[in-house]
């Protein structure tokens, strides 16, 4: 099917469908026909943020905007709707508008035609931030086990505080206070309302790229439970997750607890306890030094005294005053086994005298020198055999004769 268009004197395809780039549709053909698409949806309840509220007689124009991903919607609201909420209608609040879109074929924008608006109480705020609370817990988000130990002391402290308030005074003039070297880099953002989140995100994000920032701060005063959402808020608290330095949390006072206080390494009840918690008493800490130098001193003359009594005492014991009296106990021992030493070798020489003399008898008695002694002579003949038998002999032959002393010779003549 085709339609005529009259002024073109052509024809256009009924359907987007059937489009193509010989036979597109021009935008005067397109945008009225997205106008009856969507004026053929339904009223529909859209919660959001406020933002450029703007009031022109009896319409208010504002920007309704999901603060979770960064959209955001034109809206128009009667301006008696909005008088009737008996609240202050602003940039920042949380709303609920009952709506219809609509398309502005000129524009080609998509707005929303508010008939009723209703603010979203606290009792809706608290539940909402309990299921988010318990949803991150779920993911381990506020274990234990993900935090990290703030730095002794940091070389530098990354700040993250309201352009205008209390916050940064206080936690710089508490960290000052403590360790007056302490440094400071500061990021000032908006702390409630539509830009806190995007703000704070991006300002924690800077710190942390930086390597000499040892730990971040973010800080704010006191305020309602509207005015310290932004801190509750899921984006915020995921990138606050995702960040390597450790975090400290000093949102609101003591009763106040964000979701970031959760998901922090460290929760400070207020700025000035963050101030006072990031950076070391430089007093205490010289007192302490001190008092470890004196404690230390006192352990060691403590020690040296008592090897001075020990030193002492040793000196006193009869072995160290007079150390040759160790001796004399082996003295008198040693005398007694000289002496017992010279008894036996006394006694082993005179068995050894005896025996020899027994020996010198014996041999005495069995030496051929004692026979010859008594008058006997021993004849060898001429090869020195000794000569026991007359008949071996003939006339002339020579033999020697050994006798008690000395030796001769002899010739047998017959």
């Amino acid at each position: 099917m085709t339609e005529p268009v009259d002024d073109a004197h052509v024809t256009l395809p009924a359907l987007a469908a059937d489009t193509s780039p010989d036979r597109p549709w021009p935008v005067r053909h397109l945008s009225p026909k997205i106008g009856e698409y969507i004026a053929r949806m339904s009223p529909v309840w859209v919660e959001g943020q406020v933002l450029n509220v703007k009031r022109w007689k009896h319409l208010v124009f504002l920007t309704l905007r999901d603060i979770d991903e960064n959209m955001s919607l034109r809206a128009t609201l009667p301006a008696s709707e909005v008088d009737a909420l008996g609240t202050p209608f602003e940039d920042g609040a949380r709303v609920v508008i009952h709506a219809k879109p609509q398309w502005w074929t000129k524009s080609g924008e998509l707005q929303l035609a508010g008939r009723e608006v209703r603010t979203v109480g606290l009792g809706d705020l608290l539940a909402r931030i309990e299921l988010l609370k318990s949803a991150l817990a779920a993911e381990g988000l506020f274990d234990a086990e993900r935090k990290v130990p703030l730095p002794f002391l940091p070389r530098v402290v990354g700040l993250v505080c309201a352009t205008q308030g209390d916050a940064e005074h206080d936690v710089v003039e508490n960290a000052q206070r403590r360790w007056p070297a302490v440094r400071f880099e500061i990021r000032r953002v908006t702390v409630q309302g539509a830009r806190a989140v995007p703000e704070t995100v991006a300002a924690m994000r800077e710190l942390d790229a930086m390597p000499e920032v040892d730990v971040i701060v973010v800080a704010r005063g006191g305020g309602s439970l509207e005015d310290l959402l932004p801190f509750s808020d899921e984006v915020l608290v995921r990138a606050a997750a995702q960040i390597a330095t450790p975090l400290v949390s000093a949102i609101g006072h003591e009763k106040d607890s964000p979701l970031l206080d959760l998901v922090a390494d460290y929760r400070a009840s207020t700025p000035t306890d963050a101030g006072k918690r990031i950076v070391p008493d430089v007093a205490q800490e010289r007192a302490q030094l001190t008092g470890l130098r004196e404690l230390a001193s006192a352990a060691v003359a403590a020690l040296i005294q008592r090897e001075r009594a020990g030193l002492a005492q040793l000196r006193t014991r009869p072995v160290v005053a007079q150390p040759a009296r160790m001796l004399d106990p082996h003295r008198s021992r040693l005398a007694l086994l000289h002496a017992a030493s010279g008894a036996a070798l006394v006694a082993i020489m005179t068995r050894a005298e005896a025996s020899l003399e027994a020996a010198t008898a014996a041999l005495r008695a069995l030496s051929p020198q004692a026979t010859l002694d008594r008058g006997y002579a021993i004849v060898r003949g001429a090869d020195g055999g000794v000569l026991r038998d007359v008949a071996a002999l003939r006339p002339g032959d020579l033999v020697r004769l050994r006798l008690a002393r000395g030796e001769t010779e002899a010739q047998i003549r017959g």
